[in-house]
């Protein structure tokens, strides 16, 4: 669809007690978990849970969301071989509870989520992306299939809230667009991305912020950026966790030729990945800045597509 298209790339220890009482252990075994999650995806209306959700299987349609609309408790059935592309544009609209159980498999290479607000606040909260898009949209070498892409026409406020994003070959949330553009700011809190290639968070807007969040990779290949900041910016980081286990780099500002500012509170990175600073930027890291991360899911972030689609991580 028009309205997702991307430009090219060139445009067994407990976690900190502050973040979570997670262990690694236990952290592991939730990702393993979610494989599992495409053959328990119970019926539709039905939940373990309180709360209901729709069942919806993904057989290449688009769902549309306006301006004030709330779109929740949906379970989207992956296992289809099928895409399925969420547009939310407008003002003040919310997407909640949901989750998606199985790869993305289309190979389209587009983006499941296309979203922007014109001028209010918008809500994206408990959603599980958890398994990933497979071998045909994930490439080593990105340009493949995109979690949420944010329009440059974006000139509101969005909160993501308790996301879970894993295994996207073209950023987790590709929020850069709007920073020449429309001018609207992104706030992630609270909110969970591994594995991912080219970048995990990717912001460019004054008054934009990550916070209370982490980043994970401990597989081979998708080795994406944890945080890229563009212009013009002042984005800023606090209270979060980037475990990059050496790859690419934790922290980078800065792309094609223009500058940008990072400005780092009460977090920890990657020493061996490190920071970047291009183009004449500058990342200012805080005395309570460490370089001992430990990886955490936040408390409230769903940890498979039914947890999400009833609501029970909430």
């Amino acid at each position: 669809m028009a309205q997702n298209s991307r430009p090219s790339e060139t445009e067994n220890t407990p976690t900190t007690g502050r973040n979570s009482s997670l262990t690694r252990r236990n952290y592991v075994r939730s990702i393993a978990a979610v494989a599992t999650a495409a053959t328990t995806l119970g019926v539709a209306g039905t939940a373990t849970g309180q709360t209901d959700y729709e069942l919806i299987e993904a057989e290449n349609q688009t769902i549309t969301i306006g301006s004030g609309e709330t779109w929740e408790n949906k379970l989207i059935d992956m296992t289809t071989g099928q895409d399925i592309i969420v547009t939310a544009h407008g003002e003040d609209w919310t997407v909640r509870n949901v989750g998606f159980a199985g790869e993305n498999t289309s190979g389209t290479g587009s983006a499941t989520f296309g979203i922007s607000d014109s001028g209010g606040s918008s809500t994206i909260e408990n959603v599980y992306l958890g398994d990933g898009s497979d071998e045909r949209n994930g490439s080593s070498s990105g340009h493949g299939q995109t979690a949420f892409w944010v329009d440059p026409d974006h000139a509101g406020h969005i909160d993501f809230q308790n996301v879970n994003i894993q295994g996207f070959a073209d950023n987790a949330i590709y929020a850069s667009a709007p920073g020449n553009a429309g001018g609207g700011t992104i706030h992630i809190d609270r909110c969970f991305a591994a594995n991912c290639y080219v970048s995990h968070f990717r912001l460019a807007t004054a008054g934009s912020k990550v916070t209370n969040s982490s980043v994970y990779i401990n597989e081979e290949g998708y080795q994406g950026r944890g945080i890229w900041a563009w212009a013009p910016g002042t984005i800023e980081v606090d209270n979060c966790q980037l475990e990059m286990n050496g790859q690419n780099v934790a922290i980078d500002a800065g792309a094609n030729g223009n500058p940008t500012e990072v400005v780092v509170t009460d977090t920890d990175y990657d020493e061996q990945a490190g920071v970047g600073e291009n183009d004449g930027s500058t990342v200012q890291l805080g005395d309570d800045v460490g370089t001992d991360p430990s990886a955490f899911i936040p408390d409230g972030t769903p940890t498979s597509a039914e947890e999400a689609a009833a609501g029970d991580a909430n």
